[in-house]
């Protein structure tokens, strides 16, 4: 088995820094949708381009060597998801997420990055397989990113570029993490989908190499995004199952939220080893508090991970359509809303078209 050596990062493990923390929450205006809930979170996918093909979002068999992907003309450009971002933020949203496909693939993406940390009060943070991010942490950190997540689905190089199925090294993986470390990007999260069979035996060996590290890592239950995943609920290892095997070895106990909406359950050490995170949207479904909106590739806004349709707001941005009637249109998306998927979760809904991943991010 070829597992690599934990690295050693000298920091607090609950510490977060002045410029890393997370802008008051309810500082904006409350708009709520049909089950009460605030709307404070935008997941803005810049790509739907991928250098991975990882098994639970871009399988090869569906994102082989012919696939067409979107013309660069019917995305959005730096200036229009800058626009977009200033629009929510006018309507409370508090959190920007930049993801993909693969975003530090999107050419000059930290020039993105820095027009979005110009917008006053927001909490600007980007999600990558960390491929690329040896080579852009220092000018994402400079650009002013001050939080990332990384997802790494083991520490075992087989059972690794089995999952990106393109042979990628999960060394360079652990080189980006220490350069964004480096450049004063901390902490990051580490995000690890679970798959049955395929890396659940690389819980533990996760859960040690990153305890005591100063950074946080968070196990995903694997969920049914898209229709190309090949998604079966005997696939999935649930956040109870997780959690049993790590405290068994090194006990830990529950942390309160952060903040409403947080998708994470937290756990920490017993013996002050840092924390953990367990996302269980598919056996613990957390509907009732999701405060996040998403918009794709091309420009349409999607009101659940698992949506089947969503709201053209490319054509508002390119059509000379305000400001202001834009977040009408949005605020009125918003107080319609009353997905809840994950807690209606049935053989029916499973088998729905939703949309792909790597259109949506996660």
């Amino acid at each position: 088995m070829d597992v690599i050596r934990p690295a050693r990062f000298d920091k607090d493990p609950t510490a977060r820094s002045a410029a890393g923390a997370r802008p008051r929450r309810g500082d904006g205006p409350i708009l709520e949708d049909t089950q009460g809930r605030p709307l404070r979170d935008l997941r803005i996918s810049i790509t739907d381009r991928c250098n991975f093909r990882c098994v639970y979002c871009m399988p090869k068999e569906v994102f082989g060597p012919h696939y067409q992907f979107l013309d660069r003309r019917e995305i959005l450009s730096f200036e229009e998801i800058t626009r977009v971002a200033r629009i929510f933020r006018s309507l409370g949203v508090e959190k920007v997420r930049l993801t993909g496909g693969e975003p530090l693939v999107r050419r000059n993406v930290e020039d993105l990055v820095a027009m979005l940390s110009e917008i006053p009060g927001l909490d600007l943070t980007l999600t990558t397989n960390g491929s690329n991010l040896k080579q852009k942490a220092q000018a994402l950190r400079e650009a002013g990113l001050r939080r990332i997540t990384v997802s790494l689905d083991s520490l075992d190089n087989a059972v690794f570029q089995a999952m990106n199925d393109v042979s990628f090294p999960v060394e360079r993986v652990i080189a980006g993490i220490e350069a964004a470390d480096a450049a004063g990007i901390s902490p990051v999260k580490v995000n690890m989908v679970v798959k049955r069979g395929l890396n659940d035996g690389s819980v533990l060996s996760m859960a040690r190499f990153f305890k005591s590290s100063g950074h946080i890592l968070r196990f995903i239950e694997y969920m049914d995004v898209g229709a190309t995943n090949g998604w079966r609920m005997d696939d999935v290892v649930s956040a109870r199952e997780i959690l049993r095997r790590i405290d068994a070895e090194m006990p830990i106990e529950p942390v309160n939220p952060n903040y409403q909406g947080e998708v994470a359950k937290r756990w920490r050490y017993k013996d002050g080893g840092g924390e953990i995170g367990v996302i269980a949207s598919v056996t613990q479904a957390f509907c009732r508090d999701c405060t996040r909106l998403r918009l794709s590739t091309e420009g349409r806004l999607y009101t659940c991970l698992f949506a089947t349709e969503g709201f053209d707001l490319k054509t508002l941005l390119r059509s000379g359509t305000s400001d202001a009637e834009i977040a009408e249109a949005v605020a009125s998306l918003w107080k319609r809303r009353g997905d809840r998927y994950s807690e209606i979760r049935s053989a029916e809904t499973v088998s729905l078209k939703k949309i792909e991943m790597s259109y949506i991010g996660g």
